[in-house]
């Protein structure tokens, strides 16, 4: 095989490797999560306000935003086959990453050419299913390089990073994609986020994981002794260590604070667009703005202090208190129902909502890493999202039933009940006693 007889060269190559610079390893992470911000700002936000604009119902609305999301619960099939395969002298997330990057492009335009698509939604649905299977197919890949790239120490801050660009972008495609959506139709929008998808890609494609390694399959470089070292050899080991890690308590315990907690939050998101555009009268096109603006400045707060909170406090009470402050800021909601006419009202609600939501996203990911064990640890932290996106799933799925059912002061207080059953959950979390029993795995 060449990467075994290719001599190694660790000598400067031009532009540092990510393994070399820390500037370049955030800004490597901040474009690869913009990348994921885009497909989701339109399936999840833009896309389903647009559908309510033209009259589809609740139950159209939240089946659609459902399909979009299920490709994310697939994520731990392809984090196996990410750990136990891949072209070593190009890195080992890297091919993936930009396979992830170049699908994404591609299920864009495709979806871009679905002909009339509010009246031919289970072909939309498709199409948007695949464009999301490649937006989970690239954050597997980008989370397993970060967990083999970023040291300990910059895992809170890389993850703020991280989060808020992915916020940043979910933002900005919804803004641009719902305005070029109202001014010049649905394949003009996605055409040019596709576009946008394709310039992020040179991130990944002109920076290297480590010094003298290959950029392309036929420039020079070799597998580094770093990544051969990691190679895991069997599927029988990838899964036996799955296995061991995933049945610790705390491991549990955070997946299942993981799945409580998405469930309300894609409750809530996909509850947003039908909410002001069907019963506040706003245009879909006043919502995409609005909430993009909230989306931003949630984004703009986790790059700049989310992180840091989670690392200079104690990660299961911080977690506490975004989770009181989101029941307090729904019941506050459900209270002042007289103040909904007033869009000022409903957009600090939006702005207070996606900062705690970023803030907690962040911790979210702070914590299923640290419970994660370095041998194993990219299955791992996907299993512990794939979970969450299941949650994910299920919230958006409820939307429907529960509107058809329940009034919408009710449907808020839905939101303030599973984020009380994470509270529970956190109360019983013990990262110390993880890390021991993280230590006991490595001696067996």
């Amino acid at each position: 095989m060449p990467e075994t007889v290719t001599a190694f060269s660790d000598k400067p190559t031009g532009v540092p490797s990510l393994s070399e610079n820390t500037f370049l390893r955030y800004l490597n992470f901040i474009a690869l999560y913009l990348a994921q911000g885009i497909p989701e700002g339109m399936l999840l936000f833009g896309i389903p306000a647009w559908m309510a604009a033209s009259g589809k119902t609740a139950g159209e609305i939240g089946s659609f935003a459902a399909v979009a999301g299920l490709p994310w619960s697939f994520k731990i099939i392809v984090a196996p086959m990410m750990d136990r395969f891949t072209y070593l002298p190009m890195g080992r997330k890297r091919p993936w990453v930009l396979l992830g990057q170049l699908g994404l492009m591609v299920s864009f335009v495709a979806m871009a050419f679905v002909p009339n698509p509010l009246n031919n939604l289970n072909l939309f649905m498709i199409s948007g299913f695949f464009v999301s299977f490649f937006g989970s197919f690239q954050d597997v890949a980008t989370d397993g390089m970060a967990v083999d790239i970023v040291p300990a120490n910059e895992q809170a801050r890389a993850n703020g990073f991280m989060w808020g660009s992915k916020i940043v972008g979910t933002s900005a495609s919804l803004a641009l994609g719902s305005w070029l959506l109202n001014e010049y139709g649905f394949s003009a929008s996605v055409i040019s986020l596709s576009v946008c998808v394709g310039l992020i890609m040179l991130a990944p494609l002109l920076l290297r994981e480590r010094a003298g390694e290959k950029l392309l399959p036929w420039t020079t470089g070799a597998t580094s002794p770093e990544t051969e070292k990691m190679k895991l050899e069997t599927w029988a080991m990838i899964f036996k260590s799955l296995f061991k890690v995933f049945s610790l308590r705390n491991s549990l315990l955070v997946a299942l604070v993981a799945f409580a907690s998405q469930v309300g939050f894609n409750f809530i998101a996909t509850l947003l667009p039908v909410f002001t555009v069907t019963s506040l009268d706003w245009t879909n096109q006043e919502y995409s703005n609005f909430f993009a603006t909230a989306s931003l400045i949630g984004g703009l707060g986790g790059m700049l202090i989310g992180g840091i909170f989670i690392d200079k406090f104690n990660k299961r009470k911080v977690m506490t208190w975004y989770c009181i402050l989101f029941i307090a800021l729904a019941i506050s909601f459900v209270l002042l129902q007289q103040y909904w006419v007033e869009k000022w009202f409903v957009m600090t609600f939006m702005v207070l909502y996606k900062l705690l939501y970023v803030f907690s996203c962040i911790g979210i990911f702070a914590i299923a890493m640290q419970c994660c064990w370095k041998k194993i640890s990219a299955s791992q932290f996907t299993l512990f999202m794939t979970i969450g996106n299941l949650g994910r799933v299920l919230g958006a799925k409820l939307v429907g039933p529960l509107r058809e059912n329940l009034s919408w002061e009710y449907c808020f207080l839905f939101f303030a009940v599973m984020i009380l059953a994470a509270i529970v959950v956190y109360q019983l979390i013990n990262l110390k006693q993880q890390k021991k029993e993280l230590l006991r795995l490595e001696e067996i």
